[in-house]
């Protein structure tokens, strides 16, 4: 879309930029869903491994630079198009990054690494308002993952999107605590990130406007939180949610803000009396415990644990997207007032993640607004 604007004695033309989403929560037209092909197990680095139970580490460490075996990959596949065939459905726009082949290795003139995967754009961008903003990811194989959505990102560009890239990172070993090890149960809060350089995952923070929340976890530091905060300046505010998951990666199996007034919570990870005061007027909903699911292979191989309950996608302020399986979260869902629409991703969990986690909002119907006292 292009607008006339008048300047005095000319007139120009400015791009309207195709980008844009202020929230968790406005009308969905534009979404960016990730790709399952050349997905490849992740190496055994220590920013890895801390996030998963030893025992799969190991395993992980031996297998790592392999793509995934189709027995994971196949039903994965059929969910994810049945997926993109619903959001079709509702009228919203579905694009989709450029396949890649993470066995390749690449390296810096530090290390070297194997890929992943690119099925959780929600990761490594974040978008405010008309702008995408590409972060450093702590996990040395998401390197170059963003290279995949290339296409895409030039794509808004030149219809009038801002594009920006966050510091890109060394990962050098200074920015890994050599002597981490995970908090017992009732130890202080240990990260394995130091502040040696700022990283972040965008999966960290959700949106409500001019207020963001953030977890501080193993893969985003109090340094990638204040660059970020200085990137966008005094118009926005960011919250620290304090998690008391051992292993905290990614705010969206946590914390979730689904519509204006309404929150969403974990409530083995969230401790509701130590919410940020500027949610005290709001509604807390908290989630039910996820159903049980019974797939030994899923068990072993999911990187989310089983909060991925939480990890759903609202379509507006009342429809929202959530795992058909977990029939507790759909009945707590029509309690609170929404309208869940029930569909299959179970067999994503191995990849990284649900609904959410799958997806990047590109464009809400909505505009910039403050909706906390």
């Amino acid at each position: 879309m292009i607008k006339a604007v008048s300047s005095r004695k000319r007139l120009y033309m400015v791009l309207a930029s195709p980008v844009n989403s202020h929230n968790e929560w406005d009308p969905l037209e534009e979404i960016v869903v990730g790709r399952l092909e050349g997905a490849t197990i992740p190496s055994g680095h220590p920013v890895v491994a801390c996030n998963i139970p030893p025992w799969a580490a190991r395993l992980q460490g031996l297998a790592a630079g392999f793509t995934y075996p189709r027995r994971l990959v196949e039903p994965a596949q059929e969910e994810l198009d049945g997926f993109i065939a619903l959001l079709e459905s509702l009228g919203i726009t579905v694009r989709r990054p450029d396949a890649v082949d993470h066995r390749r290795r690449f390296s810096t003139p530090d290390w070297s690494s194997r890929g992943f995967c690119n099925t959780c754009p929600r990761d490594s961008m974040l978008v405010i308002g008309d702008e995408i903003i590409e972060t450093p990811m702590a996990w040395p194989c998401r390197y170059f993952e963003t290279h995949s959505y290339r296409e895409l990102l030039k794509d808004y560009f030149r219809r009038g999107a801002r594009w920006t890239a966050a510091p890109r990172p060394q990962l050098t070993h200074e920015l890994f605590d050599p002597d981490f090890r995970l908090p017992s149960v009732g130890e202080p809060m240990r990260h394995l990130l130091t502040e040696f350089e700022p990283v972040f995952d965008a999966a960290d923070f959700v949106r409500a406007g001019r207020d963001l929340f953030v977890t501080r976890s193993n893969v985003t530091n109090r340094m990638g939180i204040d660059w970020l905060r200085r990137h966008l300046g005094p118009g926005y505010r960011i919250h620290e949610i304090e998690s008391r998951c051992r292993t905290p990666m990614h705010i969206d199996t946590t914390f979730l803000v689904l519509a204006p007034g309404k929150v969403l919570v974990n409530p083995e990870y969230i401790d509701v009396d130590r919410l940020p005061d500027v949610l005290g007027s709001w509604d807390v909903l908290v989630a039910p415990e996820p159903d049980r699911i019974d797939d030994r292979l899923l068990k072993l191989t999911s990187l989310c644990g089983k909060w991925l309950s939480v990890n759903v996608l609202m379509i507006d302020e009342k429809r929202v997207i959530a795992e058909r399986r977990h029939t507790g979260m759909l009945r707590a869902l029509e309690r609170w007032g929404f309208e869940p629409i029930p569909c299959d991703l179970l067999h994503y969990a191995p990849f990284g993640g649900s609904f959410h986690c799958a997806t990047l909002d590109i464009r809400r119907r909505g505009t910039l607004e403050s909706y906390l006292d």
